[in-house]
């Protein structure tokens, strides 16, 4: 975009009186078109990964950016809520992104994407979904006394405090994963309807908590109606994505299509033309305002990352067709069970599927685009190496012969230039 001038960004004068004896009035202004490049960079710069780093914001700074943060429970190099600031911001530790998230009631997790840890500010406008799971009265998992057993978990989380599932009585019957105990229903229904809320995992269990007694006080209310809170979620995930269709839209929280549509037209965001989409888009006025340029960050990818974990837009916007492997079975796995892609110079040009053996990062399964991959891979191995605390990096597979002893040769340069 360069610093065009953008005249859906200019200001509009209605004019009501005659002039030379003709009333005019003003007239909307013509939807902006953007290049197919301009809304690859505009989204990068939207997510985090064009410009310099906000160091100073850190982890907060990421997760209010983003408006949400999604968990999994693979972890593979690190679990995926680190390896969302990890891959913005650099080798912070990951105690202090633990500690970042969770301590001083920064945050809660709740349902978004997926379960995803969101700004504690943001939690008044998930009512409308608070309000729905109560409309719809129950959940995945029934209990035929429920009241009794929710009045049981409320009163020991009154008089104990925060408590794991665990901790309240114990999260299963005993059998497989799905199996939970009637406590742990009771105390997910709880956290549905805004009862209860995880401002805190230990261990990688939710702790709960009284919401009146974790939310801060101004906070806690569900006073807007369905209207507001939809219209303010739209217009934070427009804000993340930069620029967006219908559809990235109401993937970003997932809504429905139709609350999308209900609402956008109230928000700040502005229709854009978007090259090769073939589908309405709306942007951010920012992103459009500030020319999107500056340095790209080279780094691997949680496949649960917001810049790519709606599958249909980075193909869009990238190019690049990804699959989660993980629940594959293996024999049919093309790229690995846990393939990061590589981001490079503003583009997906790769994935690896990495591993851990005691000190060694293994690059079990590698595919490049091109020998340009090669340097920017080597120095994001040797990176993601170096923050969960490896000495050495292998490469095991790599679907080019010549690009994987290329990729080898160039280790070694990628140790030596290596922040220290």
């Amino acid at each position: 975009m360069g610093g065009r001038y953008h005249p859906l960004l200019a200001p509009v004068r209605a004019v009501s009186g005659p002039v030379y004896g003709v009333r005019m009035t003003a007239v909307p202004a013509p939807t902006l078109s953007l290049s197919a490049d301009e809304a690859r960079r505009i989204a990068l710069r939207a997510q985090g990964f064009l410009g310099a780093p906000d160091r100073r914001a850190g982890v907060r700074g990421v997760l209010r950016r983003l408006g949400a943060v999604q968990l999994d429970t693979i972890s593979v190099l690190a679990r995926s809520h680190e390896l969302i600031p990890y891959a913005r911001l650099g080798a912070v530790g990951r105690e202090t992104v633990e500690a970042a998230y969770w301590s001083e009631g920064h945050a809660f997790e709740y349902w978004s994407h997926a379960a995803c840890i969101l700004p504690v500010e943001e939690w008044p406008y998930f009512a409308f979904r608070r309000r729905a799971h109560r409309e719809r009265g129950r959940r995945w998992h029934d209990l035929a006394d429920r009241d009794a057993a929710c009045a049981r978990v409320w009163e020991r989380l009154q008089t104990d405090g925060p408590l794991t599932a665990s901790e309240l009585g114990g999260a299963k019957n005993g059998g497989v994963w799905w199996d939970w105990s009637e406590t742990k229903i009771a105390v997910e229904w709880l956290l549905d309807i805004g009862e209860v809320v995880c401002a805190e995992r230990r261990g990688w269990k939710r702790v709960y908590d009284l919401a009146e007694r974790a939310v801060p006080g101004e906070l806690f209310h569900d006073d807007l109606d369905d209207t507001e809170c939809l219209r303010r979620l739209v217009t934070q995930a427009g804000t993340a994505l930069g620029v967006a269709t219908r559809a990235d839209l109401a993937d970003y929280h997932r809504l429905r299509g139709e609350q999308v549509a209900a609402v956008i037209a109230d928000t700040p965001l502005v229709p854009v033309e978007v090259a090769g989409w073939g589908k309405p888009a709306w942007a951010d006025p920012a992103a459009l305002a500030a020319p999107a340029r500056g340095r790209h960050r080279t780094t691997l990818l949680s496949p649960f990352d917001s810049l790519i974990w709606d599958r249909p837009r980075t193909e869009r916007v990238f190019g690049f067709t990804h699959r989660l492997e993980a629940y594959v079975p293996k024999p049919k796995r093309v790229h690995g069970y846990f393939a990061m892609p590589l981001l490079a110079g503003g583009h997906l040009v790769g994935r690896v599927d990495p591993g851990r053996e005691g000190g060694t990062l293994v690059a079990r399964q590698v595919s490049m685009a091109a020998r340009a991959a090669v340097e920017p891979m080597a120095r994001a191995l040797v990176e993601a190496a170096a923050w969960v605390g490896c000495e050495d990096v292998r490469v095991d597979r790599c679907d080019d012969p010549a690009l994987a002893a290329a990729l080898r040769a160039e280790l070694p340069h990628a140790w030596r230039s290596a922040p220290r």
